[in-house]
């Protein structure tokens, strides 16, 4: 695929043919696959039994894209969806998602996911041609609709050198606070939980020396985990109903980073923050309680 102005509009044409158009796919909820997740995080729980419930925000690590290995990109990505078009543009982000969770998943459960393309929007930023791409999830199981999940992505051309824009810093406290450093082991790990084959994330030579990053890159998703973590740990009778991210800036691998939270007063919701060593905010959420 060439970049320029006819590559990236016949790229962004190809989304939108499948606007619309979804994809079915399967899984079962396992003991052994939620236990991976516990022990990544160096979580003591014990293996869970048949039954019992998944913590929200962990449906990451089911439904894997299965896409062959020699239909990889170089940087180890392919299409959101099997089968589905390439990317308009070479570099992708990881944006936020929107999640609205109506049940929690539990282990052994057949689930069903719906996911398909809703949204595809060219436009133009400081940094040079943006498409943000909003992927909308269905996931059901034995007694209906499970959860609901607007993933956004924004993809972007070849980095030009040019600095990145100052980001907003982080608040000064928080009622919930704690300080969590991920190593390139947790990160692999977690790129194996998820199997995730984006090279940003475990290929030390290749996100610095052809990205120009410098380090390991935190994965979006699983900062989302550290936040939901920290809610989990701090409101342990709370029932999340929804939760919503933006990821605004990177996290590297061996940099602290400090999860924040500050519940309303009437315990309904809560603002969550990860802020990365620069002081900055590299995610931003908020949580709905019923």
């Amino acid at each position: 695929m060439k970049w320029g102005r006819k590559g990236m509009t016949d790229a962004i044409e190809e989304y939108r043919k499948f606007i619309g158009h979804t994809i079915v796919t399967e899984d079962v909820i396992t003991a052994s696959q939620v236990h991976r997740l516990n022990v990544t995080l160096n979580r003591e729980d014990p293996i869970p039994a048949e039954g019992d419930p998944v913590p929200p925000g962990w449906h990451s690590i089911f439904f894997p894209r299965l896409n062959l290995t020699r239909d990889l990109t170089s940087d180890g990505m392919a299409s959101e969806i099997e089968d589905g078009p390439p990317s308009p543009l070479p570099r992708r982000m990881y944006a936020g998602n929107n999640m609205r969770f109506h049940q929690p998943f539990r282990i052994g459960d057949r689930v069903t996911k719906e996911i398909s393309i809703a949204s595809v929007t060219p436009k133009e930023g400081r940094s040079g041609k943006l498409v943000f791409v909003t992927i909308g999830v269905k996931i059901t199981g034995p007694k209906g609709l499970i959860m609901e999940d607007d993933q956004n992505l924004v993809y972007r051309e070849e980095d030009t050198g040019g600095a990145p824009p100052p980001g907003e810093p982080g608040p000064e406290d928080a009622a919930w606070k704690r300080t969590v450093t991920v190593d390139p082991v947790m990160l692999f790990r977690f790129s194996a939980c998820t199997f995730n084959p984006h090279r940003i994330h475990y290929d030390y030579p290749y996100v610095t020396d052809v990205e120009g990053y410098p380090g390991l890159i935190v994965h979006g998703p699983f900062t989302a985990v550290w936040i939901l973590e920290l809610v989990r740990d701090s409101a342990p009778d709370a029932k999340m109903t929804a939760f919503a991210m933006q990821a605004r800036a990177p996290i590297y691998e061996g940099q602290p980073f400090t999860l924040m939270g500050e519940p309303a007063g009437d315990g309904k919701s809560c603002q969550l923050w990860a802020v990365n060593a620069d002081g900055v905010i590299a995610m931003k959420a908020s949580a709905e309680f019923a």
